[in-house]
């Protein structure tokens, strides 16, 4: 069971972050369950076998040189266990953990106020580091190459720039957008790895270890329900397992059975592929009020009384990633899937799913 308990990028309003049971973004509570279950180290890491693989080397290397890591970059979707990682560094590594994020360093002085008081060896987190000010990312280059700052004092003609020596340290970054980060400070990191999205197997050994920890009882079957709903990100299987938890204890016995998860995720409308109310709301505008597409964006949002923005950054990525919605040049169209998803008949002008033909009235 791994997850990722950072806030990340601010949701848009609407239904975009923690009030959505199946969004990715952490609230408290989620926080508060995520610490007490976190795994310890890279053996009970479940899923990313290739990142857990490649990290062992990386990890078991700088050990046996008696040096500190390489520094690590964790690239991926909210959710899927790059905080995780982060600390079960720093304790494979043996060495303390400062945690802290891009947005909160907004000025060059505060990165040279954190990285002049860490100790020798110590793991720096950098989550959302893409949103760092570029002041401080400059700064931070000859931080991680050379473990040296230059700290400016004074202003204007007198101003003086100080050398400041730091102890070695590994800095672990965490980024949901990759691409915004500028090929310099990407190049300084000694690791790059990407977190993928879960398979259903995989979920499920997360929900069967988190029931353990809960002590609740759960079937196999009934993990797998859970699982199949989970949009292929942890943190949503361990929400999702708690709301049915719930559920088993004041609908049923308290054990977790494929009925009795069906039955409770019914409640909270997170259908059989993990599609919340948003979703399915998106889907039926797209099919019923417009055909199938192809549709603008902001026509589609007025559609299903959201902001533009929620749309496309909440509802969007996960329709698009299950082939039930395509961006074409024209606009999104709706693909066979989602018609027969909501079980829907295409009109015979529906437009083709791959949004490749009748773009043009061929």
């Amino acid at each position: 069971m791994n997850w990722d308990d950072s806030t990340g990028t601010p949701a848009p309003e609407g239904l975009a972050g923690p009030e959505r049971l199946v969004g990715s973004v952490a609230d408290g509570e989620d926080q508060a369950v995520e610490a007490a279950l976190r795994p310890k180290d890279l053996g009970e890491f479940i899923g990313q076998e290739k990142v857990r693989e490649q990290l062992d080397l990386v990890l078991r290397a700088a050990r046996a040189r008696g040096a500190t890591a390489d520094h690590v970059l964790l690239s991926g979707a909210p959710g899927l266990g790059k905080t995780t990682l982060s600390m079960i560094i720093a304790a494979e590594m043996g060495a303390p953990i400062r945690i802290t994020s891009g947005p909160a360093i907004q000025h060059a002085g505060d990165l040279a106020a954190i990285l002049s008081s860490l100790q020798e060896g110590e793991v720096l987190f950098l989550d959302e580091i893409h949103r760092m000010s570029r002041p401080a990312e400059e700064m931070l280059y000859m931080a991680m190459e050379d473990f040296r700052v230059d700290v400016i004092v004074g202003k204007g003609p007198g101003a003086t720039a100080i050398p400041l020596e730091l102890p070695p340290f590994t800095l672990v970054g965490a980024t949901t957008r990759a691409g915004l980060l500028p090929p310099p400070l990407r190049d300084r990191f000694g690791f790059t790895a990407h977190m993928e999205f879960y398979e259903p197997a995989e979920l499920e050994r997360v929900v069967h270890r988190s029931a353990g920890l809960l002590d609740v009882e759960i079937e196999p079957a009934g993990a797998a329900e859970i699982a199949g709903r989970s949009r292929g990100t942890p943190r949503i299987a361990n929400r999702l397992l708690r709301r049915v938890r719930d559920y088993a204890q004041v609908k049923a016995d308290g054990l977790i059975t494929p009925e009795i998860a069906g039955a409770a995720l019914a409640v909270y409308e997170v259908d059989a592929r993990g599609l919340d109310r948003l979703d399915r709301a998106v889907l039926t505008a797209l099919l019923k009020l417009f055909g199938g597409g192809p549709v603008g964006l902001s026509t589609l949002a007025v559609a299903v009384g959201e902001e533009r923005e929620t749309v496309e950054e909440v509802a969007e990525p996960f329709l698009v990633r299950e082939g039930l919605l395509a961006r074409t040049p024209r606009g999104r169209i709706a693909t066979p899937a989602a018609w027969a998803h909501l079980g829907l008949t295409p009109p015979q002008s529906a437009p083709a799913g791959n949004g490749q033909q009748n773009l043009f009235g061929a």
